[in-house]
């Protein structure tokens, strides 16, 4: 099934890309609330929290740029390692990384693919010849 309006299902799922990373990073941050009374919270803890939530939340802000999803997705990984702090965080992370997968799959199914540019009717799609519009 593809978008009868690309532009704006592009524009539709880099705003729930967004959403969901500021979620993530909101997450993140409560990790130190929850490790601090059981295990300890140390300043390299910490930092690495405070930076991967920051992270996150800057990440957000891109997603209307072709290059966000690639840093959402990369940023997924050290989500989901969060878990090595509180065994928490691996169901956590975990259903993050699930929202995530289902968010790139519904936009290769609307778009036609995971990473690449939102195609707009009427451009040239690289073999000479523009798209018909109807």
């Amino acid at each position: 099934m593809r978008a009868a309006d690309p532009v704006r299902a592009g524009r539709a799922l880099g705003g729930a890309a967004a959403a969901i990373l500021v979620l993530e990073g909101i997450a993140v941050l409560f990790v130190p609330r929850g490790i601090a009374p059981t295990e300890g919270l140390g300043a390299f803890r910490l930092t690495v929290l405070i930076s991967l939530a920051l992270l996150l939340i800057l990440a957000s802000g891109i997603q209307r740029r072709e290059r966000g999803l690639h840093i959402g997705t990369a940023l997924q990984v050290p989500l989901l390692l969060t878990g090595l702090m509180t065994g928490a965080m691996w169901f956590v992370g975990g259903v993050f990384v699930l929202i995530w997968l289902y968010l790139l799959q519904v936009r290769k199914e609307l778009l036609g693919s995971m990473f690449g540019p939102v195609p707009v009717p009427g451009e040239d799609d690289g073999d000479g010849a523009a798209a018909a519009t109807t």
